[in-house]
């Protein structure tokens, strides 16, 4: 697998693989990941299902939609206030 080319259903697919039963060195150079990327993939993702890992990255998409809306609207303010603070 290549860098950050690994849908949700793929890292459960390894992980369950791990779970199985298999040495996670032997996964690792099988699917083509480090042991660094295996063990980020089990720390956010271990014992999460399909459905789960889905609407996680729906909250974190809207998450950091809502904070870069968040900064627009404080720095449109921010302006506000420099434009009526100089007249």
């Amino acid at each position: 697998m290549r860098r950050g080319r690994s849908t949700e259903d793929q890292i459960i697919g390894v992980l369950r693989e791990h779970e199985a039963g298999v040495k996670a060195a032997d996964m690792c150079r099988t699917h083509g990941i480090s042991d660094a990327t295996f063990y980020n993939w089990k720390s956010k993702y271990g014992g999460l299902t399909v459905s789960v890992v889905v609407r996680l990255c729906a909250l974190e998409d809207e998450n950091r939609r809502l904070k870069k809306l968040l900064a627009e609207s404080m720095l449109d303010v921010s302006a506000l206030k420099d434009l009526l603070g100089k007249n």
